[in-house]
């Protein structure tokens, strides 16, 4: 029998690639002859790095950047081993993360940092960049990020605007002059998983800003400014941003890497089912495994195991979740296309002792799901 093994990691407890090991170990026990082909998986969070590494065949490239408050930090981000493929977390240079709460305020956070990674992977000479935009602290619909690659923005008397969420407002011109030519050359895609607009009432602003520590006239005032910019791409680029799905993302960096990268926005796991040649692993499979640390509502909603129900659909193959916990009905979990899930908890125990028993528990419970697979065969 052929197996995929393509989980998302089960957090705090499990990387994708333990997963794999403990389910390739129960699978085995009953099918020794078993063909195992582990494709861990991710959909741009936690561990999407680890992931993105071992596809890529990647090296760690280390620059230092301005922080979403413009001081000096060290940044990486992942070069592949034929340095044409770049992997940019935003939230490495412009992640909340990198503030303190006290710090965190959107009208005053840039997203320039990131545009200096994007700088560095194109002077290295990346053709295609993969830009995961999660966790950002910004809401300057990436002003900073096209700052650092030479676009400028002008207020009504000429002068270049700090490129942070409070300037917005006051930006009549956008000017392009600096721009490296190279820039137009490469191909980047965006890993965006939600489909708020750039402004309105379920925009950027209202929707993120109060997480990103603005008041509520300040939500008012950074929304007035995503219209202004909007206005003024239109007016620049003749483009309409606001009508595209996912523009309002990451405080608007949607919108800035269309506008400014020409890029394409992409679901975090098809991006990185695209990186694994994970379609070409589905031909003549018999089962995918799947997993994540808890089956819920959330699930559905663009996250791995979704990604995976929808391509092994289209060849047809059976999935089987096996998750640390499973908190959805069986109508449900039809719903989501899953032929068989189960939690892999055998015993009552707190949580971290759950997460210590995960491996083993996962193997049992891969070896368990292989016997009713043999027993149905020899029926």
């Amino acid at each position: 029998m052929k197996f995929v093994v393509a989980p998302d990691k089960y957090k705090g407890s499990l990387t994708g690639f333990q997963f794999c090991e403990a389910v390739e170990k129960g699978i085995s026990m009953v099918f020794p002859d078993a063909e195992i082909h582990k494709k861990p998986l991710a959909d741009g969070g936690d561990g999407t790095l680890e992931v993105v590494s071992e596809y890529l065949q990647a090296s760690k490239e280390n620059v230092v950047v301005k922080d979403p408050l413009f001081r000096d930090i060290e940044a990486g981000y992942l070069l592949s081993h034929d340095r044409q493929t770049a992997y940019i977390e935003m939230s490495e240079a412009s992640g909340y993360k990198l503030l303190n709460k006290a710090e965190l305020n959107c009208m005053h956070t840039s997203s320039y940092g990131t545009g200096q990674m994007i700088k560095d992977a194109l002077l290295k000479g990346a053709s295609q960049i993969v830009l995961g935009i999660g966790g950002s602290a910004t809401n300057d619909c990436g002003m900073g990020m096209a700052s650092a690659l030479g676009f400028q923005f002008l207020d009504a008397q000429g002068n270049a605007l700090d490129p942070v969420g409070s300037n917005l407002v006051k930006v009549t011109q956008i000017v392009q002059k600096e721009v490296p030519k190279d820039l137009s050359r490469i191909k980047v895609k965006v890993a965006c998983d939600v489909n708020n607009p750039l402004h309105g009432p379920n925009g950027a602003a209202y929707v993120y800003g109060p997480q990103k520590g603005a008041s509520s006239e300040e939500v008012e005032m950074l929304d007035i400014g995503l219209q202004n910019l909007d206005e003024q791409i239109q007016q620049t680029f003749g483009r309409e941003v606001q009508k595209i799905p996912g523009s309002g993302a990451a405080g608007g960096m949607g919108a800035g890497a269309i506008v400014f990268l020409n890029a394409q926005l992409l679901s975090g796991v098809d991006l990185i089912m695209e990186m694994a040649a994970f379609d070409a692993a589905l031909h003549n499979t018999d089962w995918v495994i799947t997993g994540e640390g808890q089956l819920d509502h959330q699930t559905a909603l663009g996250k791995t195991i979704a990604g995976v129900v929808e391509r092994a659909k289209k060849y047809q193959v059976p999935v089987v979740a096996l998750c640390g916990s499973v908190n959805v009905s069986i109508a449900e979990t039809q719903e989501m296309g899953l032929d068989y899930a189960v939690s892999i908890l055998n015993k009552i125990g707190d949580l971290e002792a759950a997460k210590a028993n995960s491996f083993d528990n996962l193997v049992q419970a891969s070896f368990n799901f292989a016997r009713l697979l043999k027993s149905a065969k020899n029926q």
